[in-house]
């Protein structure tokens, strides 16, 4: 507590209107594209009341500031750079709050190959022609698994990486 009986963080505001809701998830959207499930919880979260949030997002979202299918489509861009597959990266959509058109959407705008891409990533992981051991193999697809590739990807790609 300060000397006039404020906490640091209310001090620190002293003199500074407080924000709109508005103007809360346009900071938010500065740093990064939010779905808006997810704006609006993190508005929520910061003391903005249901209906304000609601509200704003939706002005935000008419005023092209926000966009589910921009938000899906640069995840989908990250994950698959972060060597993830396309079943684990339609959950994370899920998780979002997108429905279904919206995910098919989104996956569709990768123009990779997914067996590729688990190549890419067994490569990177083990390196070229090191899938001879069978235990190997085994901690590859438990890899590709995880990741959430789906079966053929993860038969292609083991045999890709013992042919090199």
């Amino acid at each position: 507590m300060n000397r006039s009986g404020e906490g640091g963080r209310e001090a620190r505001r002293r003199g500074q209107q407080e924000q709109t809701p508005i103007q809360r998830a346009l900071g938010l959207l500065t740093r990064r594209e939010h779905s808006r499930k997810e704006l609006t919880r993190k508005l929520t979260v910061r003391g903005v009341a249901q209906e304000d949030a609601d509200a704003a997002v939706e002005r935000l979202a008419g005023d092209g500031w926000q966009s589910d299918v921009r938000f899906a489509e640069l995840l989908v861009r990250s994950r698959v750079a972060g060597g993830y597959g396309p079943l684990r990266i339609r959950a994370e959509l899920a998780t979002h709050g997108l429905d279904r058109d919206a995910i098919a959407v989104a996956m569709d705008s990768f123009d990779g190959d997914w067996t590729e891409t688990a190549c890419d990533l067994v490569r990177r992981r083990f390196g070229p022609g090191s899938l001879v051991d069978a235990g190997l193999r085994r901690k590859a697809a438990d890899l590709l698994t995880r990741r959430g590739f789906d079966g053929d990807s993860i038969r292609a790609a083991l045999h890709g990486a013992a042919q090199d």
